[in-house]
């Protein structure tokens, strides 16, 4: 629910995703990453997922990501550019932080947005207001739950939208490994590594 939630105001609140928007998706073979992805391409979004490893890309396509690129085996903004025509994203999901930080504005189109939703490599460094001008007048925002589904009848009205999108199959919510509660070592070491594959459940 939690995760379902955030994709819900990244996708729909943050960033109006809708036909032809290009979304750039970090993280797109994880658990939030595969929810956005699937959902934005609902929405009619054109989606490029970005992943750590090779091995993460066949679940970030099955997810619904048009194009995957590995960090760190091209350079992204190029990448981005050449994928889109010389356009580039709408919108950019980085979770990652300060690696990425840089190739995610440069990856943005002029006057488009820059959502930071996590930092899992590191806080980014403060940005210079003059430096989004720069770079095509760019948006940069950083959201939270706590902004969108504090209101009660604002987070019954986004896990409804959840649930109907499950109910459609837009949204597929399935954990990617179980633990029992004694081996919760185990299911953090899963998540820090990035081998889990998706969400991990702890079983009483």
């Amino acid at each position: 629910m939690f995760k379902g939630i955030t994709a819900h105001y990244l996708l729909h609140s943050t960033y109006a995703v809708g036909p032809g928007s290009v979304v750039l998706l970090y993280g797109a073979a994880g658990g939030l990453g595969q929810l956005m992805a699937s959902w934005a391409k609902a929405l009619g979004a054109f989606v490029i997922g970005v992943v750590s490893k090779d091995s993460s890309i066949e679940r970030a396509e099955a997810s619904g990501c048009d194009a995957v690129l590995v960090w760190g085996a091209c350079d992204l903004p190029s990448e981005v550019a050449r994928l889109t025509s010389g356009q580039k994203a709408h919108v950019v999901y980085d979770g990652i932080g300060k690696p990425t930080f840089a190739a995610s504005l440069d990856s943005l189109r002029s006057r488009d947005m820059m959502v930071s939703i996590g930092a899992s490599g590191g806080a980014p460094n403060p940005v210079a207001v003059g430096t989004l001008n720069a770079k095509g007048a760019l948006f940069l925002t950083c959201p939270g739950v706590a902004a969108h589904a504090t209101d009660v009848a604002e987070y019954r009205q986004r896990a409804e939208a959840v649930f109907a999108a499950m109910t459609a199959g837009v949204i597929k919510p399935a954990a990617a490994k179980v633990f029992p509660l004694a081996e919760a070592a185990a299911a953090h070491a899963e998540l820090e590594w990035g081998t889990a594959g998706g969400a991990v459940l702890l079983k009483p």
